[in-house]
């Protein structure tokens, strides 16, 4: 959608050179038994990297203590990463999001939410928020498994904090339909979503698969297929998000060709 909040609707193969997802969740699964934080091993010791994280579950702030949590950190500081070196690219510096984790509902500078809304970003106060029981109906009810699956979600809800940053979201109701701002909103945070993904593959954190699971994830979660899933049929003129193709082939948009020009869902006479 293109309301406030801004979230997930709920009711290309590639090969890497690096560690990757395999490799970076069992490096995770080493930190946590540990007790070390997984972001100093991924960056080498330097742990300044990384956005902030606030556990409402548990009322700390910082890396969780978690699997999950420490998960969730991970692919945080990658886009932290990524967003950064565009940013100052293009002159400008990216300003750190805070992410929270939360637990059934949650209050935000942009009102109370529950977590039948699913992942959001709020740009009153610039946190992306997630309950984590999210990836599990990812999984089970979305028919989207996979860690990349779930990495997507994350840096979709980046994608709008990128959105915030570069003036391009709009307060308030940006209405529905097929060729509507929300959908077109939400279609940009899909390709600067690829964007990330396209530089996670540079940095060869990516393995076969993986950008299949991402794109998956997006067409489960298309407009069209959500509404079939619980009405029996697709109604157009109600669309917020865009649907499973356009989700997916904006998705792979920004991975094929990883520049913020590329997305401009905006100006795209045909989405």
């Amino acid at each position: 959608m293109g309301r406030i909040p801004i979230g997930f609707p709920t009711g290309g193969r590639t090969t890497g050179g690096g560690i990757g997802i395999v490799g970076v969740l069992i490096i995770l699964g080493i930190a946590w038994l540990a007790g070390i934080n997984p972001i100093d091993i991924l960056t080498g010791g330097d742990s300044s990297g990384g956005g902030l994280i606030t556990d409402q579950r548990t009322g700390q702030t910082g890396t969780p203590s978690d699997q999950q949590g420490h998960f969730v950190a991970a692919v945080l500081g990658d886009t932290e990463d990524t967003w950064s070196k565009i940013f100052t690219n293009m002159g400008k510096r990216y300003e750190i999001p805070t992410l929270v984790l939360f637990s059934r509902q949650t209050s935000s500078a942009c009102g109370y939410a529950s977590a039948a809304m699913g992942p959001f970003y709020c740009p009153n106060d610039r946190k992306v928020y997630i309950d984590l029981a999210f990836f599990d109906q990812l999984q089970t009810q979305f028919h989207a498994p996979g860690d990349f699956a779930e990495a997507y979600v994350i840096a979709h809800e980046i994608g709008h904090h990128v959105q915030n940053q570069l003036g391009l979201l709009q307060p308030g109701d940006l209405g529905s339909g097929a060729t509507s701002r929300s959908v077109r909103t939400e279609l940009q945070a899909d390709c600067f979503a690829g964007i990330w993904a396209k530089n996670a593959g540079n940095e060869g954190i990516l393995e076969v698969g993986d950008i299949d699971e991402a794109l998956n994830a997006a067409s489960q979660i298309g407009d069209d297929t959500l509404e079939k899933r619980t009405q029996g049929r697709a109604v157009p003129d109600s669309f917020t998000h865009g649907t499973s193709a356009q989700r997916s082939r904006w998705f792979k948009r920004g991975y094929d060709m990883g520049t913020i020009q590329a997305c401009d869902t905006f100006g795209a006479t045909s989405l």
